[in-house]
């Protein structure tokens, strides 16, 4: 879990045709890029998003 702005792992299902219908046989889940990083002077795990964003308000 990313400790700036909560983004937490997400299930995703893929549909795969099968004779003529879909059938949402794959239930995959998804994580985010979660990364340990110096922000303000403290290590924290923030996804990769929000360490970019951070970088970009501090120039």
């Amino acid at each position: 879990m990313c400790q700036l702005c909560g983004k937490t792992s997400t299930l995703v299902m893929m549909r795969r045709k099968l004779r003529g219908k879909y059938n949402p046989t794959e239930k995959r889940r998804k994580y985010p890029n979660i990364q340990t990083a110096l922000i303000d002077g403290a290590r924290t795990r923030a996804c990769a998003q929000c360490i970019r964003t951070t970088h970009k308000t501090k120039k």
